[in-house]
């Protein structure tokens, strides 16, 4: 329904003068209007009235990306997500409370939101399924971390899960590296990158988490450590942002910010 109203009236209004940011996956393809997380590709907004903002799995984890991207370089992206109800909407929040009250005062789940039951559960489905077996969701993913790094080629895979959460979404991610990275050294690239904030203290039990990154600006990034697989051209790290704010809102007006400042 949104992806169609701003499909009708969107251009019109940037003909009329006006600047739209579009939180559809109405534009976020089309390969002549910018897909934009300002962190990474502010540029792509000059000349362009019309501005796509991205999936908020997706910008959580491009915000993540771009700064290790600029270091090393990337091959490989792998990420597994840990997505909160109300990326479906209020509708999932309330359905998760008052389901839960149900199993907690001894009776059975229901499920209106969800294809199944969501408390005490965790489901690895969001969206419909595709063909290549993947979710659509999963595929938003691959596409847009493609075109928001203008890395057409780069190899993405991703498995999509709701779990029992109210707010903000999280990722774990693999990634295989163009050149050598230690951990350190990739702690102290995060450190000073925009819109990161390093929570990662293992030893404190400092991490990125749901409890922690709802309602923060800033994209939590942690548990760095050197990937098993990969070697020293790999990184394992834990992302969590709050999808309501980076996600989806806040990007939004960041990118108007930029827009309407030229």
């Amino acid at each position: 329904m949104s992806g169609d109203f701003a499909k009708q009236y969107g251009p019109a209004l940037t003909e009329q003068g006006g600047i739209v940011i579009d939180n559809s996956s109405a534009f976020r393809y089309d390969p002549e209007i910018p897909l934009v997380v300002p962190e990474i590709n502010a540029a792509a907004i000059a000349g362009h009235r019309l501005i796509a903002n991205p999936n908020c799995t997706t910008a959580i984890l491009a915000v993540a990306l771009e700064p290790l991207r600029r270091a090393f370089g990337l091959r490989k992206v792998i990420v597994s997500t840990y997505q909160a109800t109300s990326g479906a909407g209020a509708a999932a929040m309330e359905e998760l409370r008052s389901e839960t009250r149900r199993v907690l005062d001894g009776g059975t789940a229901d499920h209106r939101n969800f294809v199944h039951p969501i408390p005490f559960n965790v489901i690895p489905q969001i969206d419909q399924f595709q063909d290549n077996g993947y979710t659509r969701e999963e595929m938003k993913v691959v596409w847009e971390t493609r075109k928001i790094l203008d890395l057409p080629d780069l190899a993405v895979s991703c498995t999509a899960v709701r779990i029992p959460t109210f707010r903000a979404h999280a990722e774990a991610v693999t990634l295989e590296l163009a050149s050598p990275a230690d951990p350190n050294e990739a702690r102290a690239v995060l450190a000073d990158a925009p819109g990161i904030k390093l929570v990662d203290d293992p030893a404190a039990s400092l991490y990125p988490m749901p409890l922690t990154a709802t309602g923060q600006h800033d994209v939590e990034v942690g548990r760095i450590r050197r990937n098993l697989v990969f070697g020293d051209h790999g990184l394992d790290l834990f992302v969590c942002g709050d999808q309501l704010l980076k996600g989806a809102a806040l990007n939004a007006v960041q990118i108007a910010e930029r827009a309407i400042a030229g």
